[in-house]
């Protein structure tokens, strides 16, 4: 026998044992490569690192699998592990076609039953569709592979690794580990593998069984939150406030109006103190924080809505594009009357309740699904509900879906509304008809006429079904019912569709204003509407770049995060038409910046310093804009956190150290909302939270005690009046 042929038979002798020894490895490796080229198709800078830590799992795995004096127990252990691999990054790639976004499995495995029991029907079209049933194959592709090689080779025990092979593979595991670590801490990715690490950046720059080895540290170890004190200052540093124009004198007898004192929008509150008593280390560091911040000022806007009524409507899949004056011509007359934030982003950071979270607690939801969630046993001291039930105000929050969905049984009865939660199944059946999705007019129409119309002063919050996917004409009955509407439109039926579904909450509106003007608080009410995602079921596609009926509503190709998450918030009250008072901030705003901007605009009790959002009726703020992948826009340009890359705006002189500082002044914006959301910190700062009745029965009579003065006061300042008009 030949030396070759001698070569070629001990490498077909060693075959089985290379094959066995590295089937986890080649099989993860394949797995991660195939969820990238499915979902971001970005596979660089990322590449080398999900291969470094892939060969370092395989080999870890392939060791724990190999436990065993049986081979047959070994064998089935490494098929299982395969398996269960398959499952896993299936799950994930179905859930990131169907919402757009990387869910961790927490919120997975939480919002499952929810996803089965309403949206089972869309969920399975998704999976058997002729892609959904590709990447089936291709996701137990590696362990149908390893099954038929074991088929083949039987129980083979050369296959066993001897006490010297364990070593080189633990040898391997180690150096391919410490590879994966060197490469992360090479430009950008070093930041996004530590300090600025969330599920979401870490599946697109490290892979996602990285990011689920990371996420189940955290868990098991815990985390602390960590503050760059230095660049906190400049975050909300006030500049020299415009001084508005004075006022005509109307009268020669009348006084000459003071000049407007604006004062720091603080609480009385020793955060150094707060500190000192505390053993929580996390609570100390944010006391530290929120100290060391610079508070918005109180502005010539502030009290402008001082006991009006506020509507908060969440909408479901809500953008700017469905504002329009032949379809929508409600919303369009709100949106031209309104407030309005031109440069406005709702970031899709965990679908529909990742929206709430920003809406509601003026929070982005850093822990996915679970954000929202964990408020169910919090102080939430800080939300339009309690801030508005301590004045007095009659509150209610509403849904017009399964009461159940997300748990907000439990985290909307914990926000602050008086009068608790509503949604179908505890009494909005009542009016509201079962179909998919539900109808926004029939809730509005249900709500106002037989519990808050004649409630006032009241504060309601909505959360929206009426715009939900699908879209496909017979699949939405929102859009089926609005079809006349919009079917001479020059889009595809699917957008079609779409706004069709956003017909009906303009319908809601129309209703709702026109019961305002009979009740004659037209012009004392707020409502305030903002999206909780971008319309992601439009598309059937998951990665930017791949979603053309988006691209085909917003009139351009959707190419980034920016691009896709812009929308248009409306902050209407009748009283601004009346007065004549156009209100625009054409810098970068974004969906937490709505509490503050409510805070200042209500003249509520209120600290700017603990709300990561702005007051962006405060000229002394800087507008930003930023997602939980680090990325950031201001007026001065977009910074890019997975290149490391700043694209200055058209014209912009750039200060020096400018994106440094706004890195660190983005990143202590993230920690502050995972910190407050997983530390209940406003129960640190404000203590237990008293009862939401008892609260609201004494701000009810304070409110009355304060009406009867203000009418006293008033009928004075007329006898007044009268007495000196007789003398003149």
């Amino acid at each position: 026998m030949s030396a070759n042929e001698q070569a070629k038979q001990g490498l077909y002798a060693h075959l089985p044992f290379l094959i066995d020894r590295f089937a986890i490895t080649a099989g993860i490796l394949f797995l991660e490569l195939v969820f990238k080229a499915s979902t971001t198709g970005d596979f660089w800078p990322a590449t080398p690192v999900i291969v470094a830590f892939s060969l370092c799992l395989g080999q870890l795995l392939y060791l724990l699998c190999s436990c065993s004096k049986s081979p047959r127990v070994n064998r089935g252990a490494k098929l299982v592990v395969l398996l269960v691999a398959g499952l896993l990054f299936g799950v994930e790639y179905f859930v990131f076609r169907q919402f757009k976004v990387f869910y961790d499995p927490i919120t997975v495995v939480a919002g499952a039953s929810g996803v089965a029991s309403q949206f089972g029907g869309e969920a399975s079209a998704l999976v058997l569709s002729p892609s959904g049933l590709a990447h089936v194959v291709l996701f137990l592709l590696p362990a149908a592979a390893y099954a038929t090689f074991g088929i083949w080779r039987g129980l083979d025990p050369a296959t066993a690794p001897n006490g010297d092979s364990r070593v080189l593979q633990g040898c391997t595991a180690l150096a391919a580990y410490l590879l994966g670590f060197y490469l992360t801490g090479i430009g950008p990715l070093s930041e996004l593998y530590t300090t600025r690490y969330s599920f979401e950046t870490g599946v697109q720059s490290f892979g996602l069984t990285t990011s689920l080895r990371k996420d189940i540290q955290a868990q098991l170890v815990g985390d602390t939150a960590s503050f760059d004190l230095k660049a906190a200052p400049m975050q909300d540093a006030p500049a020299d406030s415009e001084e508005p124009d004075e006022p005509e004198p109307t009268a020669e007898e009348q006084p000459e109006p003071e000049e407007p004192t604006y004062v720091p929008a603080t609480l009385d509150i020793n955060f150094a103190a707060l500190a000192k008593k505390t053993d929580n280390e996390t609570w100390a560091n944010l006391d530290a924080y929120v100290s060391s911040l610079t508070p918005s000022m109180t502005n010539e806007y502030t009290g402008l809505f001082e006991d009006y009524n506020l509507v908060f409507i969440s909408a479901e899949a809500f953008t700017g594009e469905a504002i329009r004056p032949d379809i929508t011509p409600t919303l369009y007359q709100m949106w031209e009357e309104g407030i309005q934030l031109t440069d406005y982003y709702q970031f899709d950071t965990a679908g529909t309740t990742g929206g709430e979270c920003a809406n509601i607690f003026g929070l982005l939801a850093t822990e996915g699904g679970s954000s929202v969630r964990g408020t169910a046993t919090h102080n939430n001291y800080l939300t339009m509900g309690n801030l508005l039930n301590r004045r007095g105000y009659n509150g209610w929050a509403f849904h017009n879906n399964t009461y159940t969905y997300y748990g907000r049984d439990a985290t909307h009865n914990n926000l602050g509304y008086n009068n608790g939660y509503m949604g179908y199944g505890n009494g909005m059946e009542e009016w509201v008809t079962w179909q998919w999705p539900q109808s926004d007019l029939e809730m509005v129409k249900g709500t106002f006429d037989n519990l808050y119309g004649d409630a006032t002063p009241f504060n309601v919050y909505y959360m929206s079904v009426s715009g939900h996917s699908n879209y496909a004409p017979g699949d939405n009955m929102m859009g089926q019912k609005n079809w006349d509407v919009v079917k001479d439109l020059p889009y595809s039926d699917r957008v079609k569709g779409y706004l069709g579904a956003n017909v009906e909450l303009d319908r809601a509106m129309e209703y709702l204003l026109a019961q305002l003007k009979e009740k004659g608080i037209y012009d004392r009410t707020v409502i305030v509407i903002s999206a909780d995602h971008f319309p992601y079921g439009l598309d059937d596609d998951a990665a930017i770049g791949q979603l053309p009926y988006l691209s085909e509503l917003f009139g351009y190709d959707v190419t980034d995060i920016f691009k896709r998450d812009h929308n248009r918030p409306i902050i209407w009250c009748g009283s601004l038409a009346e007065q004549d008072l156009h209100i625009t901030v054409d810098e970068p705003t974004m969906s937490i910046d709505l509490l503050p901007t409510l805070c200042n605009l209500f003249g509520l009790e209120w600290d700017s310093r603990l709300l990561p959002g702005r007051d962006v009726l405060d000229p002394g703020t800087e507008g930003i804009a930023f997602d939980l992948n680090y990325d950031w826009r201001t007026s001065l340009g977009t910074y890019w956190a997975g290149s490391g890359k700043f694209k200055p705006a058209k014209g912009a002189e750039i200060p020096e150290g400018y994106v440094d500082q706004h890195n660190a002044i983005v990143a202590n914006k993230i920690n502050y909302c995972h910190a407050v959301l997983t530390s209940d910190y406003y129960r640190h700062v404000f203590g237990d939270p008293e009862d939401v009745q008892a609260v609201h029965d004494k701000a009810a009579k304070e409110r009355e005690q304060r009406e009867q003065e203000r009418q006293q006061e008033e009928q004075e300042q007329q006898a007044k009046e009268t007495e000196a008009r007789r003398k003149h």
